[in-house]
């Protein structure tokens, strides 16, 4: 009898055991780093809304530092997370990717995930949330060669020119303005694609700037892929009478009859993905996860505000093209 209770003492205290080590793997506190600002009503602040979530449905504590592309700040920002004691770290490395890779080396037992960029370190303990951005951005492009070449909305010039204002010249930029020149030419291939890049992801002014010399340019459409800089651009469709397509976020409320459509990247909701994945026990540490169109991590926001500007017909086609990008039917080529 002594021997069988002896037995069973044993077994409740490994399952308290192993009770115990299961809650205290569970993250109690995320940490957002990101290389720039909220209040750009696009890429960041579409992290911030799955950080948002988290906090509310796993009822963790969640701190965002903002660096504001100040690069004296990026080791200041990861130290400070470390010393918060950050259980899952979510970065958005952009500028500091090697400092995250040693950051990520020194504290392999953190969960790192670096956002809309591969980054991999030493020890594999970097798990990278890779966008498709040229999915998403090839069905920009099919929006905007529909619109410069149907002279029937208003506004619209007999020119088959479109345009791109990016923020800073850098890959994931390049990767979005390719695959907007492959949806604009998959709609006729002699559509002229003008870009400019404005050098600052937080200055609307001179996003206004590089739009208006694109309409200038007789370009009917501009599409913004440049943050809150990005704002200036959609300012600009209102005041030149054109049009404009937003990023990240759905901006089509923001210039009502002007912003067509946004070419949406779901940072927020890849970042509760990922969560969740560490809170059931199936995160991989060390892998790049590639979410695209299909995945519904990228894509068109089309609401009333499109259905306004873009004629039945239009809006039917860019609904079928987008469903062959999902299939397969139609190879979208990456940029590197």
């Amino acid at each position: 009898m002594k021997n069988r209770l002896a037995v069973v003492f044993v077994a409740l205290a490994i399952v308290a055991a192993l009770a115990v080590g299961a809650s205290s793997a569970a993250p109690k506190k995320v940490a957002y780093i990101i290389n720039g600002a909220l209040g750009d009503l696009s890429f960041y602040d579409s992290g911030q809304a799955g950080i948002d979530r988290i906090a509310k449905d796993f009822k963790v504590q969640t701190r965002t530092i903002e660096c504001n592309f100040d690069p004296a700040k990026y080791p200041q920002a990861l130290q400070a997370a470390i010393q918060w004691n950050a259980d899952a770290i979510f970065v958005i490395s952009y500028g500091y990717e090697d400092l995250l890779m040693q950051y990520a080396d020194q504290y392999p037992s953190k969960y790192w995930v670096n956002v809309d960029t591969v980054v991999e370190n030493k020890k594999k303990t970097i798990t990278s949330v890779d966008f498709v951005e040229e999915e998403g951005a090839f069905m920009a492009g099919v929006v905007a060669g529909l619109v410069t070449t149907d002279t029937s909305i208003r506004g619209v010039n007999p020119d088959k020119v479109i345009g791109a204002v990016g923020g800073e010249d850098d890959p994931v930029i390049r990767s979005f303005i390719y695959g907007y020149e492959q949806g604009a030419k998959y709609i006729d291939k002699d559509i002229e694609v003008k870009t400019v890049f404005a050098g600052t992801w937080d200055d609307p002014v001179r996003g206004k700037q590089a739009a208006k010399q694109l309409y200038s340019q007789k370009a009917d459409i501009v599409f913004q892929i440049a943050a809150l800089t990005g704002s200036g651009v959609l300012e600009a469709a209102r005041e030149e009478g054109k049009y404009a397509i937003g990023v990240d976020s759905n901006q089509n409320p923001l210039q009502p009859g002007h912003v067509v459509t946004s070419d949406l990247k779901n940072v927020g909701d890849a970042i509760y993905g990922v969560f969740k994945t560490i809170v059931d026990g199936t995160y991989k540490p060390g892998v790049v996860l590639e979410y695209g169109l299909k995945e519904g991590a990228v894509g068109l926001a089309i609401d009333e505000h499109t259905q306004k500007i873009l004629p039945a017909k239009s809006l039917q086609r860019v609904l079928e093209i987008q469903e062959k990008v999902k299939s397969g039917q139609i190879k979208v080529k990456k940029y590197q």
